[in-house]
């Protein structure tokens, strides 16, 4: 069940919303497959595959946001909207305007919705109510956006933040490569990517390369700021830092998921030694990181 990415957020430190009152307010946008003529659906799951919403464990949370897509090409609808605009020229002597090409697609689309593939895909939430983090298992932003707009439409009271730090991840990492320093308890790998301001936005990327060279250096002197740094923490997580400080590629010794698989007794019992081992490296990380950046910024 290790997390593969994190956005990460902020909610209240020690939490006052009860574990009950918090499942039962999700319950109020449970996950509906689509429907003939939906295009998607979103909605909580739960994340054990059993009754429960949330899963509780050492005062850890864990829930879990199902998604459905039909998946329709435009170039199919387009295809289809376009040999029935001829059938129309054709009865009606002239060619439909904007307004009666737009009816024209609406129509072709919900005529092809209930024949279209549907791609399903959940994604996880760890959420700790006594540090005060919310992180998510999705790699992008419009991702953790989705999550965040149900989130919000579930809670009577739904006080989450993006985690902001005194120094940005694009100006620690520089002076990270600069110095040829990382910071106490992490280690910079071999990848990287650099851009350029401006409209050409000019990119380097070194994949398993030795960073510590004058090469980065006389980028870096040129204006190029750092978008993603591979770092290693304590010997135990590896990961992708990026700047908009999302983590990415997030990578676990084998010696945890080790030790996890030996004290193992069945599926539900390796589940929670790993949600448990992974909640309380994630919780040490993130600790190290903000400090890293400077600590938290203070709210406006």
């Amino acid at each position: 069940m290790w997390f593969r990415n994190l956005q990460v957020f902020r909610i209240p430190r020690n939490w006052e919303l009860p574990l009950a009152d918090f499942d039962k307010q999700l319950s109020r946008q449970l996950f509906q497959a689509c429907g003939s003529q939906d295009a998607q659906s979103r909605g909580w799951i739960s994340p054990r595959g059993n009754d429960q919403l949330v899963h509780s464990l050492n005062r850890q949370w864990l829930i879990a946001l199902g998604s459905e897509q039909k998946l329709l090409p435009g170039a199919v609808v387009k295809q289809e909207a376009q040999q029935r605009a001829i059938h129309f020229e054709e009865e009606q002597g002239y060619k439909p305007g904007r307004k009666q090409m737009q009816e024209i697609r609406d129509q072709v689309t919900m005529e092809l919705l209930p024949r279209a593939f549907s791609r399903y895909r959940s994604t996880q939430v760890w959420l700790d109510p006594i540090a005060g983090w919310l992180c998510m298992d999705a790699s992008s932003t419009a991702r953790a956006d989705e999550i965040l707009e149900v989130l919000g439409k579930s809670l009577d009271d739904a006080p989450v933040s993006r985690l902001r730090t005194q120094v940005s991840p694009a100006a620690a990492m520089a002076d990270w490569l600069a110095s040829g320093e990382a910071p106490s308890g992490f280690t910079v790998d071999r990848d990287c990517e650099l851009k350029a301001h401006g409209n050409e936005q000019a990119t380097v990327r070194y994949v398993r390369h030795a960073l510590d060279g004058d090469e980065i250096r006389s980028h870096l002197e040129q204006g190029k700021q750092p978008t993603r740094l591979g770092l290693t923490w304590n010997d135990r997580i590896s990961f992708i830092l990026t700047d908009k400080l999302e983590i990415k590629r997030l990578a676990f010794l084998d010696i945890l998921k080790e030790d996890a698989e030996k004290q193992a007794q069945d599926n539900d019992e390796l589940f929670d030694i790993e949600f448990t081992l992974m909640t309380g490296e994630l919780n040490q990380l993130l600790t190290d990181l903000t400090q890293a950046l400077g600590g938290e910024a203070e709210e406006d």
